[in-house]
């Protein structure tokens, strides 16, 4: 090897010289790649209702799609379509998610689901609302987060 020697691949620019290595990533989202092959996989089964459980947190947002017996289907969140850090917790990567679980909803012939909601995150009615974007009927919209009625005791008051 003599030099620097110049080597392009698809999407990536590889230079080196000797031992040492300098990769640049062309401009392609991280996401992308992950959300293609998230919807490339068959679903085996095929159903017209379902239970689309949305479960929002401040760090993340997760959704399950169910059978209305309640076994699992297919599962999405933030996290697994490539948003890091406090990315994930935002609507718009749970729009995402609920786009791509739309996506596959309509592959096994899913028309109408009821949702249970649970947390308190801010993605909670943007992943509903991008699911029914797909054309996707909701029947119901039911709100499962824990309230504390009176919770743990509360310290003693300090003494100086």
């Amino acid at each position: 090897m003599h030099g620097w020697q110049r080597r392009e691949t698809a999407n990536k620019k590889q230079i080196s010289m000797g031992k040492k290595r300098i990769i640049e990533k062309g401009d392609q989202t991280g996401d992308s790649g992950l959300r293609d092959r998230a919807v490339e996989r068959g679903a085996k089964v095929r159903l017209s209702t379902g239970v689309l459980h949305v479960q929002s947190t401040f760090n993340n947002t997760k959704l399950l799609l169910t059978d209305p017996e309640g076994n699992a289907i297919m599962a999405s969140s933030s996290g697994a379509l490539g948003f890091k850090g406090a990315k994930k917790g935002t609507p718009f990567a749970a729009a995402k998610v609920g786009e791509l679980l739309a996506e596959k909803a309509e592959q096994i012939g899913i028309k109408e689901v009821s949702v249970v909601v649970k947390g308190i995150g801010s993605g909670r009615e943007s992943g509903i609302r991008s699911f029914t974007s797909r054309g996707i009927v909701i029947s119901s919209i039911m709100d499962t987060t824990p309230i504390p009625h009176n919770g743990p005791k509360p310290k003693k008051p300090r003494r100086v």
